[in-house]
């Protein structure tokens, strides 16, 4: 899954992709690579992050589902809002991909009328305070049965088992230490549903590496190997074509 943000305040990057046209070159360039999907996302929920209005967030993406929607790329849209999940499915969307667990009021009734995949992804918080002190009891526990009330309500709401996802949530109320911990266990979430993984650049790597942002490509990369050794079927990465050619030889090596 290669990612497509378009707001002013990525933490990956700044971000360079704030025009639509920018944005769909830079999409097209991570099909080009490899990526199978493109999650595309007008709203940062990085830490500290505050929320943004609808229709903003609608202006920024819709050019870019609109365009890959008609190219019959597979789009998978990162919303939080039942409003923009309509406008998406709407225009095309195949995905949608919702920090929240389509917990927001209305979401679910959005959703369960479409035949759309869904991603429901744990987090502790919200986006503004979620890396302020995370404390766990029993961390995979919790998130395990977090992830698998979601499904079950989901499911009980009409919707097929088959359509669900289920991600972590690395570096959305965690700390380094929780991260690590999840990543280990990826292979007892994989039993509620498909996991996706989302390390791609993000702090954990930092703490682990001391690298910024900018140079954590290799960290990325070895990240998403070892997601997807541990069980993860889907990673959400910046880096492309690198993360592509690790896994082939993952692959590669796996199937001899």
């Amino acid at each position: 899954m290669g990612i497509v943000n378009v707001t002013p305040d990525s933490f990956s990057d700044g971000n360079p992709h704030l025009t639509a046209e920018a944005a769909i070159s830079h999409g097209e360039l991570l099909l080009k690579q490899g990526a199978d999907m493109l999650d595309i996302g007008g709203e940062s929920t990085r830490p500290g992050a505050h929320p943004v209005e609808a229709e903003t967030e609608w202006q920024r993406i819709g050019p870019l589902v609109t365009h890959f929607a008609a190219q019959n790329v597979c789009v998978s849209v990162d919303t939080m809002k039942p409003e923009i999940m309509q406008r998406a499915l709407d225009h095309g969307a195949d995905i949608i991909n919702d920090v929240m667990a389509l917990q927001a009021p209305g979401a679910v009734d959005v959703v369960r009328k479409s035949q759309c995949g869904l991603i429901l992804m744990h987090m502790q918080g919200k986006p503004a305070t979620m890396q302020i002190a995370p404390r766990y009891q029993e961390l995979v526990d919790e998130v395990k049965s977090f992830l698998t009330q979601r499904v079950l309500t989901l499911q009980e709401a009409g919707v097929e088992r088959s359509r669900l996802v289920v991600d972590p949530g690395f570096g959305f109320g965690k700390s380094l230490e929780h991260n690590l911990k999840l990543l280990r266990a990826l292979g007892q979430l994989a039993k509620i549903a498909p996991v996706l993984a989302g390390i791609s650049r993000k702090s954990m790597l930092g703490s682990v590496t001391g690298q910024p942002v900018h140079k954590r490509l290799v960290a990325s990369v070895t990240a998403a190997v070892l997601a997807v050794q541990a069980g993860a079927k889907i990673v959400r990465v910046h880096d492309v074509e690198a993360t592509v050619d690790a896994l082939k030889v993952l692959a590669a090596v796996q199937s001899a």
